[in-house]
């Protein structure tokens, strides 16, 4: 392996947060929401990722109850010293109801799931540490200020927030410094780009989109989540990826494939390049957190870092956002779609 395989880094945040990778690695469905996984496989897929320069490990303690953050600890603890590890916070599990997610963003709860979280991962300190949804009936300024007593504790080192709004950004920001904020952000999804975009680079706060493969979509590895993924895959419920929406959305991807064969690359790099080209044009850093289970797509993500769009490409890629078919969740109100 050559120094050109690794891809560059870039800080999280202008307020010391940490140096990383320009792309990190969405863990979730290593043990999580994506149908059978393979062990063996994951765990070579995180070495390699980390081999390629890859070094933002992206978990959360909802995604499977918490199997997925254990499942991450020996790697973690093998490289603790190479790598950057975020979780996540505010997804609660009902004992009576397991299928159920209530948002919770209390200080009594932050606690807890701090604690838990620290216990899993069996790490003295989470490098960063992400509100994952917003309870919009507990004050922001309460959550970030339990948050930031986290790392005053030496508990956390880091704090990030997802699906925010722009005033929601300023407003914990003005609390403690924020290092990343995290949103779907790609070709199907461009909504944060009207506000919660500005208010990052304003406030000199990292962007890591999550899916920007629009969930596998974008790749053209599947067509229809009802047919194409099975029983257990959480893609079944989003409303893009089925029935009507679905049959409308593949023929979005014509003009990726058309930028696509123009750079001898495939689908998910183009939708990849994308992403980072867009943040740079934005002014701000983002590292996106494409999710795999296999070394040879880590390989094929990190290669995107390299490929640069044309005006072009650009031109043929931009309105694509604006056709697609169906929500990103069944539930809206999951998101900060409709806060903003």
């Amino acid at each position: 392996m050559t120094d050109s395989t690794r891809i560059p880094t870039t800080r999280l945040g202008e307020h010391g947060g940490p140096e990383v990778g320009v792309q990190g690695l969405g863990c979730m469905g290593m043990s999580f929401a994506y149908g059978p996984t393979d062990e063996k496989e994951s765990r070579a897929t995180l070495e390699r990722a980390l081999e390629l320069g890859v070094t933002l490990y992206d978990t959360a303690d909802a995604y499977g109850a918490g199997e997925n953050e254990k499942f991450l600890s020996p790697f973690f603890k093998a490289h603790r010293d190479e790598l950057v590890i975020a979780t996540k916070f505010a997804l609660s599990i009902p004992p009576d109801d397991p299928t159920r997610r209530v948002i919770r963003n209390d200080p009594p709860y932050i606690r807890q799931a701090v604690e838990a979280s620290l216990k899993r991962l069996d790490v003295d300190v989470i490098d960063l540490y992400y509100m994952h949804r917003r309870d919009v009936n507990v004050p922001i300024e309460e959550t970030v200020g339990v948050m930031a007593e986290l790392v005053r504790e030496g508990k956390v080192k880091h704090l990030g927030l997802s699906e925010v709004t722009a005033a929601e950004l300023r407003a914990a920001h003005a609390v403690h410094p924020i290092a990343a904020v995290q949103s779907e952000w790609s070709l199907f999804s461009r909504d944060i780009e009207a506000h919660v975009i500005p208010a990052a680079r304003d406030l000199g706060v990292a962007l890591v989109p999550y899916s920007p493969l629009g969930r596998g979509f974008l790749t053209g590895s599947f067509a229809a989540a009802d047919k194409d993924l099975t029983p257990d895959d959480f893609r079944r419920q989003q409303p893009r990826f089925t029935g009507d929406n679905a049959a409308a959305n593949v023929a979005l991807l014509d003009p990726i494939r058309t930028v696509a064969d123009t750079h001898d690359a495939s689908l998910g790099q183009i939708a990849l390049a994308w992403v980072h080209q867009q943040a740079t044009q934005a002014g701000l850093p983002a590292v996106p957190i494409p999710g795999t289970r296999k070394p040879s797509r880590v390989e094929e993500n990190t290669a995107a870092t390299r490929i640069v769009l044309s005006e072009e490409d650009l031109a043929l890629l931009d309105p694509i956002a604006g056709k697609v078919s169906g929500n990103r969740y069944a539930d809206m109100t999951f998101t900060s779609a409709g806060r903003e």
